[in-house]
């Protein structure tokens, strides 16, 4: 028997709603994408255990800002859906190559540093955020953006430099440096959890924000939920090449005397300020 007109209407609608459904569906995945459901954050809280971070004789200890901040980001990167991986969750000490293992072997993940600063001048002061590849500066220019832009301090602004974690990553790396403990007003900020938790959610925002890094051409002066404009940066790499090729001009003989030496006393010195950034 024949299908009547209104039973091949009947099943034409059914094979629409099947199709929005499915394309409801697709657009929903791709909703969980951008949310962050498929990214996975690696967190490296500096320092810890017998590492307590820091100058000599610096009243707060490094390592437990870092873990407390560490672990705040934790929360607020899973609450948005993300996959996060923490290189300590304690305070225990894990080394350099053992942060930068724990981070090469997720290989489609963001590596997340968080640092505070000391120096001997109790004035010195300000947020910086250090990168090292090339496909870490969206990240690094993101999160420095919010960062700097929600603390009290002054920036200090973006800086390439080759630290070790960042140097023998695999993946987008960045390290930032929360403010000074050694400077009384910033060691008071950072030792109240609402701070702690502030910075936590402006790195979030950073994270979530690298994909909406704009170019350096752009002539956007304010950031929108599209766009924030890139940061400028200072290359550290290229100064200290510079610095050690008038050294080489200077003191010839020496240099000729000491090149055999030269390059592993220079990636201890390294491997050293990495581990007490």
């Amino acid at each position: 028997m024949p299908t009547s007109p209104h039973r091949f209407r009947l099943f034409a609608f059914s094979l629409l709603i099947a199709f929005l459904g499915t394309l409801s569906t697709a657009q929903a995945r791709r909703a969980s994408k951008d949310s962050g459901s498929s990214t996975t954050v690696v967190i490296d809280a500096g320092h810890g255990g017998y590492d307590r971070g820091g100058i000599a004789g610096q009243r707060v200890a490094e390592k437990d800002m870092t873990l407390d901040v560490a672990q705040r980001l934790k929360r607020v990167l899973a609450a948005s859906g993300y996959r996060v991986v923490m290189t300590r969750d304690s305070d225990v000490f894990v080394s350099l190559g053992g942060r930068v293992a724990i981070a090469n072997s997720y290989p489609n993940a963001l590596f997340v540093c968080i640092h505070f600063n000391s120096a001997k001048r109790m004035g010195a002061g300000g947020i910086e955020t250090y990168f090292y590849s090339r496909d870490s500066l969206p990240l690094a220019s993101a999160i420095h953006y919010f960062v700097a832009g929600g603390a009290p301090s002054s920036n200090r602004g973006v800086r390439r430099r080759g630290y070790y974690v960042l140097r023998k990553t695999n993946i987008p790396a960045v390290l930032v440096e929360c403010g000074f403990l050694t400077n009384p007003t910033e060691a008071a900020y950072a030792q109240t959890a609402s701070y702690r938790q502030k910075l936590a959610e402006e790195i979030a925002a950073g994270v979530g924000g690298r994909n909406s890094v704009t170019s350096a051409l752009t002539t956007a002066r304010v950031a929108t939920g599209e766009n924030i404009p890139l940061q400028p940066y200072i290359d550290q790499t290229k100064v200290a090449k510079s610095e050690r090729h008038r050294s080489k001009r200077s003191h010839k003989k020496s240099t000729r005397k000491k090149s055999s030496s030269k390059p592993a006393e220079s990636e201890t010195k390294a491997a050293s300020k990495d581990q007490e950034g």
